[in-house]
């Protein structure tokens, strides 16, 4: 097989060559541990969780080491710790627990390493210390801010040119600056935020530097894939690249870098004004978590994608054929590679629509197998294509028992249910009957009557 991803760096697609075949490194930037992961943030984890099973399944799962930073240490941290009156050691770790829950439940994968910046302060004040000393940063006024233009490849990844760095909404313009363009690396801290000692004051890192020294300390001064979604192409991006190659003294950070598109909901941007603002936390309730996987691998991860609560129904629906397929072929699952229709279709820059409509095609060839022989060959193709794919991993019974409870019933409350409608069956009420039967269809339960009674349910 033969991995081409989109390299922005380059604009181009290009054939994966990893550094060191024996150690594949990708590093992905994390949350920011403030407040619940919308579905935007959870677009780049399902993404790069497919690469990493992919890259684990070409080269070995003891080959691929992928890191997944987490930043407890920010501005947006701060703000909402004051504005709520948390402390701010309670609001990241009761932040960082969720994003963990809501990922899992998406059939993300943990990363091999996940760092935090507060656990890396030192490293971050020693790469600004050989900035310093190579020239490429300068103190003022409590600040410590990297000199743009003491590096010549600066604007590189993001095809920004100076006017354009200068004019971006994003750069800070400040008097203590020696020219607008100059990114800030460490700033004090007042009394009542975190901050740390070093030989410029008590400050903090700026966001930008904790992602290098990171990347740096775990994968080392050169690696295979920096991942993220488009937003981060410039500021954040540009500028790790440039404090890294700057400090590291190398003629590259990330060899490639692979970026996910934008994300819309409900078409237009998302907007807690506007009614289509999602947090996984919130969407869990009403879908399971690999409907809401399904849906974002839907679209391929370089194109924009519009996210609707009909998109995760329609995704839902999908899941349940899938799962009836499985469940109609009960038996034994035979221990079968990865077809090499879906190994085809992503290694062909994560071609997520094109392996999933070949995985309906493997559901097809299921539901038509004549034997049980055939039936086991097709299943266990099934399952391992799912698998790759972060699908289709739930016992058929489970699934459509469902994890999420639909409509705010649990397992137990639709078992009471059913048990009463069988009451009122056996007393030939069966007004009482319908009522029940009609109540758990309004909230997606489906019974499956037989001649012994209710003997099965699933949700919609």
């Amino acid at each position: 097989m033969t991995l081409k991803l989109y390299n922005t760096l380059t604009r181009s697609k290009e054939t994966f060559e990893p550094l060191d075949s024996g150690h594949v490194r990708m590093y992905v930037c994390g949350p920011t541990v403030y407040d619940f992961a919308h579905i935007g943030n959870a677009r780049p984890v399902v993404v790069f969780d497919v690469l990493f099973r992919l890259l684990r399944a070409e080269y070995g799962a003891d080959h691929v080491t992928y890191v997944r930073n987490i930043t407890d240490v920010d501005d947006k941290i701060n703000a909402r710790a004051k504005e709520t009156g948390q402390d701010i050691r309670d609001l990241t770790e009761t932040t960082a627990k969720v994003f963990h829950e809501d990922m899992s439940a998406l059939g993300a994968l943990e990363p091999t390493r996940e760092p935090r910046a507060t656990d890396h302060i030192a490293e971050m004040i020693s790469m600004i210390e050989d900035l310093i000393e190579g020239g490429n940063a300068y103190e003022a006024d409590g600040h410590v801010l990297f000199k743009v233009a003491s590096w010549s490849e600066y604007g590189k990844l993001s095809r920004h040119n100076r006017d354009e760095i200068i004019a971006g909404a994003r750069v800070e313009v400040a008097p203590y600056k020696n020219d607008p363009a100059d990114f800030v690396l460490w700033k004090p801290s007042e009394a009542d935020v975190p901050g740390w000692d070093s030989p410029w004051g008590r400050g903090r890192p700026g966001w930008h530097l904790e992602c290098s020294a990171m990347s740096g300390k775990y994968l080392g001064s050169t690696f295979d894939i920096h991942g993220g979604g488009q937003d981060l192409i410039f500021p954040h991006h540009e500028n790790e690249i440039a404090q890294s190659r700057c400090a590291n003294e190398t003629e590259l950070m990330a060899k490639y870098w692979v970026h996910n598109g934008y994300l819309m909901a409900e078409g237009e941007k998302m907007s807690k004004s506007l009614g289509n603002f999602y947090t996984v936390h919130e969407l869990l309730e009403e879908f399971p978590g690999e409907a809401i996987r399904l849906a974002l691998l839907k679209t391929h991860y370089r194109q924009p994608l519009d996210f609707t609560k009909a998109g995760l129904a329609e995704a839902k629906a999908e899941l349940d054929r899938f799962y009836g397929a499985l469940k109609a072929a009960d038996g034994n699952i035979a221990s079968t590679p990865v077809p090499e229709m879906i190994l085809d279709a992503l290694d062909d820059d994560l071609n997520s629509p094109l392996a999933l409509s070949r995985l309906h095609e493997l559901v097809g060839a299921l539901n038509k197998a004549g034997n049980e022989d055939e039936k086991t060959d097709c299943k266990g193709r099934l399952l391992a294509a799912g698998e790759l794919l972060g699908l289709l991993q739930q016992d058929p019974d489970d699934w459509f028992k469902g994890a999420a409870a639909a409509g705010g019933l649990d397992d137990a409350a639709i078992d009471v249910l059913i048990a009463a409608r069988a009451e009122a069956r056996a007393n030939k009420d069966f007004a009482e009957s319908d009522r029940i039967r009609d109540e758990l269809a309004e909230k997606g339960v489906i019974l499956e009557d037989k001649p012994g009674g209710t003997t099965e349910w699933r949700r919609k």
